[in-house]
């Protein structure tokens, strides 16, 4: 039943997809898809036979050119070319992956990308389904990290101005980390060495991989609606850059900027910088460094302490030294003034003292004089005060005389209201 043997013996008479069984002499229409008009191929059918043949020819492979013509549409897939000098081929990367890549790639940018041959069969396009992409050296990471940086610092997240202190003397410290990773066990082994009284609370979650921003989220959240630690150290041990990327998810840093406890970070090793490094109030080196930054010594706090107290003493010493000076300048101002004061009023009081003297009536006794008063008290100063038999006492310098006036006389060239008798006078 060979189809040029039936052709040969008939002359040609039958078209190519007509065939003949020589054993029953008899000719009949191949029906194999595709092979006549009888059996048609549909046109699904035939870029998904196409699709087959293709990935059956190409395992995935790594293929190296230049990026041309990026978009990325609303369903979360990119569509671009990849080209070099002499052809290209155009790409797609479907939105379950484009959500495993750092960043999408820039026109222009030189990349290596990991995919398979395939046929799109609702279009029938020949084109290349991108599983991974790496720019030279480390363009799109580090493309990924600017963007998340800049959207952070708009909104004020690396803002110097609100990192917070730590506390000093910290009773709880929540960490959050893998369960079963070395970072633990490192943060444990310090935080205990330096206070063992200090309470470590672990919050696990999942730190690299598939599901580790949402992991680190939520961790993040219990924390946040638990607040009841001083200081929260969140991080991971060394590892690869896709290893750490989890630290560098926009969502994991700003749930740790919302942390209402002081945060310290701690990803990687010394030289690996995250993001969640830029967030947290302090960056560590290592996860050891983080316990060592939030766990004071108390070895260290004793010494402090005891130095604190030496200088206390010592600055209370100094204080006192200088009141009494003080006060011991103070004390001569005062004597010396109470001195010039009581100079001043002797002075006053000898001045005054000497004029009362000499108006006082004893003054005048002194010189020679005496002074006429009644009984009562009353001066007699003028003749005219006396009269005949009129009893009075005469104040002399030493003592007093009793007298009676006989009788009263004008002095020779004396004026008064006093009249005059012809008597001598006491």
């Amino acid at each position: 039943m060979a189809r040029s043997s039936a052709r040969d013996e008939l002359g040609g008479a039958f078209d190519d997809d007509v065939l003949f069984d020589a054993s029953s002499n008899t000719a009949f229409v191949d029906m194999t898809p595709g092979a006549s008009p009888e059996s048609p191929l549909a046109v699904h059918d035939l870029t998904s036979a196409a699709k087959d043949l293709v990935e059956g020819a190409f395992p995935p492979l790594w293929v190296r050119g230049e990026v041309s013509d990026f978009k990325a549409h609303r369903n979360g897939h990119w569509y671009f070319a990849l080209r070099d000098a002499q052809a290209q081929v155009r790409c797609v990367v479907w939105s379950s992956q484009a959500k495993r890549l750092p960043a999408p790639p820039d026109d222009g940018m030189q990349v290596v990308a990991l995919g398979q041959m395939t046929v799109w069969p609702v279009r029938g396009d020949l084109q290349f389904s991108v599983r991974l992409l790496e720019a030279d050296g480390e363009g799109l990471w580090r493309k990924a990290l600017e963007r998340t940086r800049l959207r952070l610092e708009a909104d004020g997240l690396l803002d110097p101005s609100r990192k917070r202190a730590l506390p000093a003397a910290p009773r709880t410290i929540a960490v959050i980390t893998s369960a079963d990773g070395a970072a633990l066990h490192d943060i444990i082994t310090v935080a205990r060495r330096r206070s063992p009284a200090v309470n470590i609370v672990v919050v696990p979650a999942k730190v690299q991989g598939e599901g580790a921003p949402e992991s680190l989220v939520a961790a993040l959240d219990r924390v946040a609606r638990w607040a009841d630690c001083d200081v929260l150290i969140i991080g991971r041990g060394g590892g690869s850059r896709e290893d750490l990327w989890a630290f560098n998810d926009e969502r994991v840093a700003r749930a740790l900027a919302q942390c209402p406890v002081p945060t310290i970070s701690a990803v990687g090793h010394e030289t690996d910088i995250s993001i969640c490094d830029l967030v947290a109030d302090l960056r560590a080196a290592t996860p050891s460094a983080a316990a060592e930054a939030a766990v004071p010594s108390i070895t260290e706090q004793r010494a402090r302490l005891r130095a604190l107290g030496r200088q206390l003493a010592a600055t209370a010493q100094r204080r006192q030294q200088r009141v009494t000076a003080r006060l011991e300048t103070t004390q001569r101002r005062m004597v010396t003034a109470a001195q010039r004061v009581t100079e001043r009023r002797q002075s006053r009081l000898s001045n005054g003292a000497a004029r009362l003297e000499s108006l006082s009536p004893l003054a005048t006794l002194a010189r020679g004089f005496a002074v006429a008063r009644t009984a009562e008290g009353a001066t007699l100063s003028e003749v005219g005060a006396f009269a005949a038999g009129q009893r009075f006492e005469l104040w002399m310098r030493d003592g007093v005389v009793d007298a009676e006036a006989i009788g009263t006389r004008a002095r020779p060239g004396a004026s008064g209201n006093g009249s005059a008798s012809g008597e001598d006078s006491a």
